[in-house]
């Protein structure tokens, strides 16, 4: 499904089997970049759920550069609700405000598919101001996720 282009960004959301070869390498790669070589965090990220029939690939592109993606997961593959995960924004498109649109982007469609569900994440506890900011709250204490302090957090229907 394409998605309307707001702020210069053309935006995409996809199930894994309509994304191109060149998406899903793009996709991967900047998910690598972030979580694995920026974070110092050698963990596999392909773990199966990006491929379920219901999972949800949305992503913002810069021209044809893949700046910014997060992945919408349906019921009872994460957490008992819908969830969110992989939330990355490429290191030239931080400081601009992208996580926080690609958040809205992500909830809507969230929206769309499950109105009346709550969302659940399990976000980087030094990011919980961050998803605050859309409505979450922090519902866990701080556990350790592949050597980063990290919190379950909740968003009401």
């Amino acid at each position: 499904m394409q998605l309307p282009v707001s702020s210069g960004l053309r935006w995409s959301c996809l199930g894994f089997e309509a994304l191109t070869v060149h998406q899903l390498y793009a996709l991967l790669r900047l998910r690598a970049e972030i979580f694995v070589v920026e974070q110092r965090c050698a963990y596999l990220d392909p773990d199966g759920k990006d491929v379920h029939p219901q999972a949800l690939h949305l992503m913002a592109y810069d021209s044809d550069t893949l700046a910014a993606s997060v992945r919408i997961l349906p019921p009872g593959l994460g957490y008992p609700c819908p969830s969110i995960g992989r939330v990355v924004v490429a290191a030239t498109h931080r400081g601009t405000g992208l996580g926080h649109v690609l958040m809205r982007e992500a909830l809507s469609h969230l929206r769309q598919r499950w109105p009346s569900s709550e969302v659940q994440l399990g976000a980087q506890a030094h990011l919980a101001d961050f998803y605050a900011a859309h409505g979450f709250v922090v519902v866990s204490p701080v556990y350790d996720e592949d050597g980063i302090p990290h919190v379950t957090m909740r968003r009401p229907a």
